[in-house]
């Protein structure tokens, strides 16, 4: 059993899904799954179009009618006629709902987290069918398979949670029979217990072929993708980063959330459940090995395996010497940034109790300090906490690595390659597994931080 999962960019056009197919004709001796994406473009302009709406403005229907040129060019592009029958029928009858759905929108200029999983969903819907219909056109027998019916999820549009009980349940009830059709499934997209649809967050994809896998205890699962594999670093920065021919578990865990791209960061929670290996490789590329993620870890020749990033960020420093020996001081502040939705990304806190620092996105930080100040209005008024700071345009680098393990001075060594480039470190933080040691510099400072660590210790 092999599950593929191609992304946006290997289905951008009719020549891309031709492309793409030569890949699936190449899957000869097991049984396949193919999950795949919208077409390249297509989620964010559906997200434009519902932005427009919710405005007002109907520039919306320019997006709308952007996307349906797309499809229906790819149709044509795609088949020689006679096209199969019903094929355009059918994708006009799909825009026609979502023109309702907008114009909805528009009236009463509100589009809710679940309406807006709604109008996503039409990206993977439209694409799978298409991609379907031409599987077998050219003699590979198919099924279109609406991941809305296989998938549960709890109602938090936006970023469902899966229940993973009823979603195995209904993937192997569904999907039997895979010898002699291959199931062609929507990524990203799932619904609740009212069967209202959800997604599973932005590139959800992956995660939805890992489950697919998991469920039918799939061999393997390959995420197809415009790259090689995954990189030592981002190569935008890094003009000699290469590809990592195999990564432990946690280290794909620990880089995907560090910006990573190439893999969503919950792919691995069902494979690794159940054992499955997860291979990165690239459509423009079929020939290169890619990176396979595995629990069987090979020792590597280097300490540091990779680097990531993420860009954006904001420090929140709450200082006072009133905070020294308060029981639940910790617990408030971090309520406080529950109560706003801020997800924390990293914290620090100095021995003395004096300050604590928590690194956020830039974007949640007016939230983050909104309530903070309500929820620590008792402390600030007596003194305890003096002051509640924000530094701006920062970034977080990781650098990560199995072979960190016991690594005497390997933390001197890294900050000294940072400190010889002239970059100040604001914040500090050192997981106890020791596979990751975590720093924030200014933004400005990216680059230049990047480039000196990987001449460091990767080369």
């Amino acid at each position: 059993m092999n599950v593929k999962k191609f992304g946006g960019s290997s289905l951008a056009d009719a020549g891309k899904i031709k492309q793409t197919v030569e890949i699936v004709k190449q899957n000869k001796d097991t049984s396949l799954c193919l999950v795949l994406s919208a077409m390249k473009g297509v989620t964010n302009t559906l997200v434009e179009a519902a932005q427009w709406a919710e405005s007002g403005d109907k520039k919306y229907q320019n997006n709308i009618e952007k996307i349906r040129k797309k499809h229906l060019d790819c149709v044509n592009d795609l088949f020689i006629d006679p096209k199969p029958e019903g094929i355009e029928y059918t994708i006009e009858s799909m825009f026609v709902e979502l023109n309702e759905i907008l114009h909805g929108v528009e009236l009463v200029r509100e589009c809710s987290a679940k309406t807006m999983d709604l109008i996503m969903s039409f990206g993977e819907r439209l694409n799978c069918y298409q991609v379907t219909a031409y599987l077998n056109h050219i003699g590979i027998n198919a099924r279109y398979i609406d991941s809305r019916d296989i998938i549960k999820t709890d109602s938090a549009h936006g970023k469902g949670n899966v229940d993973f009980k009823k979603t195995y349940e209904r993937i192997q009830h569904n999907l039997i029979d895979i010898e002699s059709s291959i199931p062609v499934i929507c990524g990203f997209i799932a619904s609740d217990d009212s069967d209202r649809t959800t997604t599973l967050g932005r590139n959800g994809s992956d995660y939805t072929a890992s489950i697919i896998g998991a469920a039918l205890n799939a061999d393997r699962v390959e995420i197809w993708t415009d790259v090689d594999g995954v990189l030592t670093a981002d190569p935008r920065v890094v003009k000699n980063a290469f590809v990592i021919p195999q990564l432990s578990i946690e280290e794909a865990m620990e880089l995907s959330f560090f910006g990573a791209e190439v893999i969503h960061p919950y792919t691995l929670i069902p494979t690794t459940d159940k054992n499955i290996p997860v291979y990165i490789k690239n459509t423009l590329n079929p020939s290169a090995e890619g990176t396979v993620i595995t629990s069987n870890f090979t020792k590597k020749d280097r300490i540091i395996t990779g680097i990531a990033s993420i860009d954006d960020l904001s420090l929140i420093n709450i200082e006072g010497g009133g905070m020294m020996g308060m029981p639940g001081m910790a617990s408030q502040i971090f309520m406080s940034l529950s109560d706003a939705d801020v997800n924390i990304i990293m914290i620090t806190q100095a021995s003395s109790e004096h300050s604590i620092s928590i690194l956020c996105r830039s974007e949640e930080t007016d939230a983050a300090v909104k309530m903070l100040n309500k929820n620590l209005k008792s402390a600030i008024h007596n003194r305890r906490i003096q002051n509640i700071q924000i530094v701006d345009q920062l970034v977080i680098i990781a650098v990560i690595g199995e072979n960190m393990k016991g690594q005497a001075g390997l933390t001197g060594k890294l900050f000294s390659a940072v400190g010889d480039a002239n970059i100040n470190i604001l914040a500090i933080a050192q997981g106890s597994s020791e596979r990751n040691i975590s720093f924030v510099i200014q933004q400005k400072d990216r680059d230049s931080a990047l480039i000196a660590v990987h001449k460091k210790f990767i080369g």
